[in-house]
């Protein structure tokens, strides 16, 4: 069944929708900017420092009496608008769909699956605070639409590269080395800083800029501990693991988290559309939630975001109840797809299942965020019963997105027990409580986002590769109250805190594995999450009874 483009029944209802959102925007745009004006991210303030600028505080006086002034004038329009957008969203359903001819060509590493008797898949999953510039700015990232701009190409440039590994064997060689962001011939690179009269960002700091790869063999002999390097510890890891400056290449599903601002969604779904040609976007409910209910009311949809280059045939979502605080403001909750993969085994179609979420955030509401899992659990069983078929064959069922809680810190021992990392495999965790030694933490640190060793995608490369560098960007675990944190234990290298998931369920008949898993910098000072990625290769040597 294909699925309609709008989320109304009608262009009658389409357009009362969009006539009430007009009327709300210019409204929520002011207090937008009268925020915005008032924070400055960290990379802005280091900006004016070298530009030794010292006229920001009259901005701020004068730019919020201007913001204040407009955004009173636009309320009674901004309380006319409500009145028609609010009522539709009891019939509105909950998610955009875009859908367009695939124009950017994409490797196929399948064209000989009868032959190699399996099949493979790339997924990738990413974190973007892409929320209203204002809101962002807390999280130490500002300039919402020019980050979604740069961050929809960034995913283009790497995952249409080549699939390319080089091997260096020599005593002086860091081992695996894959392609940097330097070996790939690159856009003009996207500066990102306060923004002058003419609506671009200065020069002075750039995004992506290209940096030299660092020397494997400095000395480092002066630290008090030698820096444990990863590519040692990737001699024991049980799956080929890499960190890349660039997206991993033939991804074949993108699922995003925090894609709140609806231009910002707009955007990524013009630079992903052409690409994978089926896109998911402003996913989630507003407004009163149960309808008819003012119990709960949901100023921003679930931020989640799907691009798939496979047709997609059925898709649903659940918003989680449960919401606490500030983050019941937002319809966080659960994205459950099927898609369409194209070939035939024999009679049966395949299929594949992908589920993306974004639990509860606050830290201590460990109950909160089990309760969830236990929804996740099932409501992917639910759909998956019931939109199943005899005369399809299921390939992959992933389960992925930013959990809000680790498998390191003693503050999560509730949710890292719970069930579902039985049902699915989870390729980065030994058990309950204990990662496997060559994983990454994916949460920065937001106060160093811009830091030198942060700021571009080689450098952050560098910097996870080094554990005692890592240490000073990665959020580090979150202790129990009252309880002295010990981290890491005797004989443990430092982790952090990895709280973006892609785990996956082997379907019975088939044997899947995970080919290779990818963290991924060439969003650096774009994101205070490191995207993960990964490619799983299913077996179809035995029939599915």
């Amino acid at each position: 069944m294909s699925l309609r483009e709008s989320p109304f029944p009608n262009g009658f209802l389409e357009g009362l929708h969009a006539v009430g959102w007009g009327l709300i925007f210019p409204c929520f745009w002011f207090l937008d900017r009268l925020i915005a004006v008032c924070i400055s991210t960290t990379l802005e303030r280091m900006w004016r420092l070298e530009q030794e600028c010292y006229l920001h505080p009259l901005k701020v006086v004068f730019g919020s009496i201007l913001f204040f002034i407009l955004f009173v004038i636009s309320t009674p329009f901004a309380l006319l608008g409500f009145i028609l957008w609010a009522p539709l969203q009891a019939i509105r359903r909950p998610f955009s769909y875009h859908k367009q001819e695939q124009s950017i060509p994409m490797e196929n590493r399948n064209a000989r699956w009868e032959e190699m008797g399996k099949i493979s898949f790339g997924f990738l999953t990413a974190n973007l605070c892409l929320l209203p510039d204002g809101i962002a700015r807390f999280n130490n990232l500002g300039h919402t639409q020019k980050r979604a701009l740069v961050i929809g190409k960034s995913i283009v440039q790497g995952v249409t590269r080549p699939h390319i590994r080089i091997f260096v064997d020599s005593p002086s060689s860091c081992g695996t080395v894959t392609p940097s962001s330097s070996l790939i011939p690159q856009p003009n690179a996207s500066s990102y800083g306060s923004v002058d009269a003419s609506g671009e960002l200065p020069d002075a700091i750039e995004v992506n800029e290209i940096t030299p790869k660092p020397n494997c063999n400095q000395n480092s002999n002066h630290q008090k501990h030698p820096p444990r390097s990863l590519r040692t510890l990737l001699r024991d890891a049980d799956i080929p693991m890499e960190v890349s400056a660039l997206f991993p290449p033939s991804v074949d599903i993108v699922c995003l988290q925090e894609v709140f601002d609806k231009r910002a969604a707009r955007k990524l779904t013009q630079a992903l559309g052409p690409l994978y040609g089926h896109v998911l976007y402003d996913v989630g409910v507003y407004a009163c939630h149960p309808a008819g209910s003012c119990s709960s009311f949901k100023f921003f949809n679930s931020g989640l975001f799907l691009a798939s280059r496979f047709p997609i045939m059925e898709a649903e979502y659940r918003c989680f109840p449960n919401g606490r605080g500030e983050d019941a403001l937002a319809a966080k909750g659960l994205l459950t797809v099927k898609v369409d993969i194209g070939l035939q085994k024999g009679e049966k179609r395949m299929v594949g299942f992908i589920n993306c979420t974004h639990l509860h955030a606050p830290e201590g509401d460990g109950a909160i965020r089990f309760e969830q899992l236990n929804m996740l659990s099932k409501w992917t069983s639910e759909f998956q019963t019931l939109n199943r078929r005899d005369d399809e064959l299921p390939l992959f069922d992933v389960l992925c997105g930013d959990f809000n809680f680790d498998n390191c810190s003693p503050d999560d021992r509730l949710e890292q027990s719970h069930s579902v990392f039985d049902e699915y495999t989870d390729p980065c965790r030994a058990a309950a409580g204990k990662e496997k030694p060559w994983v990454i933490g994916t949460l920065l640190e937001q106060p160093t986002l811009y830091d030198e060793n942060m700021r571009t995608p080689d450098n952050l490369q560098r910097t996870l590769e080094s554990e005692d560098l890592r240490k000073d960007f990665i959020s580090p675990p979150v202790a129990l109250d009252g309880v002295p944190l010990v981290y890491p234990e005797a004989d443990q290298p430092w982790i952090g805190r990895r709280i973006d998931y892609l785990l996956y369920k082997e379907k019975s008949g088939h044997r899947t594995e995970v080919e290779e898993l990818t963290y991924v910098t060439q969003l650096a000072g774009l994101t205070d999450h490191i995207p993960v990625g990964f490619r799983l290769s299913v077996s179809l040597d035995s029939e599915q009874n």
